[in-house]
């Protein structure tokens, strides 16, 4: 177990506008607790319906160290459970993706329809099968995308589909496949990881690559330049032309926007091409990137050609896989509508240097010499975001079990989203001035 005590004095040694203090990012009490607190109280987005393409097919992730199944019966229904025998706790199905008219546990056979019911199990015949299903998880389905969430209450999720589902509604991830994907084990904590790709600060010396696509140049103060600028303009028009919507949308733990690539760039790809000749949105052609992103793990970039997904999942206290997957039609030949070293190139070099990046942090952060340092505003407006909402949810979890919560009322939850509401209300942002900062991921 972890000491909520020693957690909570960690998160209040931080200082305003710094980073965490060094247990939290290395030590293996702080790495429980994350699993528990943050990544067992959050939304996850877990996958895509098109991996489940077919009804009877399963999804089988991991989510720290639960192991979660989300399965599709024959009437195309999905649900989501804990990937956990109800007889000794046995994984059910190995990681990955299938189809199964039913899923047997590999270790005594215990038999389990799609909807979680238990069906056949050699026990005594006073044994009452209908007490043992597999336990529920809460499963939200995003215009195709599939998240879900392990707390028994889980965060209020409609604000969340309501900025989000009808910008990338029109990608039709439905009707998507995967055409390739890979990990990534980098040695650092996860919250360095999510650090790093909150914010472009080091792009321009670091992603030469994608530096040539990504607009890190079209930013002032960190934001985006929309008055008088027309490239943005013409971006803007392209977009209403298309019946897009490009936000900005800023929620508690969640950043939806379009935003144009560079001039003469369409896709985020290392000459900026378009990756696949079928697309995903039709007859779009140039409507930049709809860059969809999560607390605490995830950014999505949905080109009109591709949707590539990024995840950033705990493993140790200084390592997290990482894991990456490139979207195209379904209908997509490869080797005729796409290469996959085309399509995969920009991101797999930009995760590469990513992970030196991490590594090299986690190494100096070890240090007896480190001392939190202060985030540069507006760059790492996005970072400090994110550590600032790292820190309310971890004291929306210890005030829930201690019953002791230090904070000023009105500020409880106010960040990490616990309160409903909290923020301003949601709505797509004219003004240059209101909009995010500028980040690679």
């Amino acid at each position: 177990m972890f000491d909520l005590e020693r957690i909570r004095d960690l998160v209040n040694q931080r200082l305003p506008g710094h980073t965490l203090p060094r247990d939290l990012y290395n030590s293996p009490e702080a790495f429980k607790f994350d699993l528990d607190a943050i990544f067992g109280q959050s939304w996850i987005l877990a996958g895509f319906t098109c991996e489940l393409p077919r009804p009877r097919g399963y999804l089988a992730v991991s989510i720290g160290g639960s192991p979660v199944v989300i399965t599709r019966d024959g009437d195309g229904v999905y649900r989501a459970f804990h990937n956990s025998c109800r007889h000794r706790g046995a994984q059910v199905c190995a990681e990955g993706a299938g189809g199964r008219a039913r899923l047997t546990c590999p270790y005594h056979q215990w038999v389990y329809d799609l909807d979680g019911r238990l069906v056949h199990a050699r026990m005594p015949e006073t044994f009452e099968r209908a007490e043992h299903g597999l336990r529920p998880v809460h499963l939200e389905n995003v215009a195709g995308a599939l998240f879900v969430c392990l707390a028994e209450t889980p965060p209020s999720f409609a604000r969340f589909r309501a900025d989000l589902e009808p910008l990338l509604a029109p990608h039709r991830l439905d009707d998507a496949k995967i055409a390739f994907q890979n990990t990534l084990v980098e040695r650092g904590n996860w919250k360095l990881v999510m650090e790093n790709a909150r914010e472009c600060y080091h792009c321009g010396v670091s992603h030469p690559e994608l530096c040539l696509t990504f607009p890190i140049g079209a930013s002032v103060d960190g934001h985006f330049v929309v008055a008088e600028d027309p490239h943005y303009a013409a971006f803007a028009a392209r977009v209403e032309e298309a019946g897009l919507g490009k936000g900005p949308f800023l929620g508690p733990w969640w950043q939806v926007e379009r935003f144009p690539l560079n001039k003469g760039h369409a896709s985020l790809t290392i000459d900026g091409a378009l990756a696949c000749g079928k697309p995903m949105v039709e007859g779009a052609g140039d409507i930049g990137s709809l860059r969809w992103a999560i607390e605490p793990h995830s950014f999505c970039h949905s080109t009109a050609d591709t949707t590539v997904y990024f995840s950033a999942m705990p493993t140790a206290a200084g390592e997290t896989v990482v894991t990456c997957k490139w979207l195209v039609h379904k209908d997509a030949v490869e080797g005729v509508d796409y290469d996959v070293e085309h399509l995969t190139a920009l991101w797999n070099v930009t995760n590469l240097q990513d992970r030196d990046l991490v590594e090299v942090n986690q190494r100096g952060v070890n240090s007896v010499g480190y001392v939190p340092g202060p985030y540069s505003l507006p760059d790492e407006s996005y970072v400090q975001r994110f550590a600032d909402w790292y820190c309310d949810k971890a004291m929306d979890y210890i005030a829930a079990r201690t019953g002791v919560d230090a904070r000023p009322i009105e500020l409880r939850g106010v960040i990490s989203g616990a309160v409903e509401g909290s923020l301003a209300p949601t709505g797509e942002s004219q003004a240059s001035s209101s909009r995010a900062p500028l980040e690679h991921h």
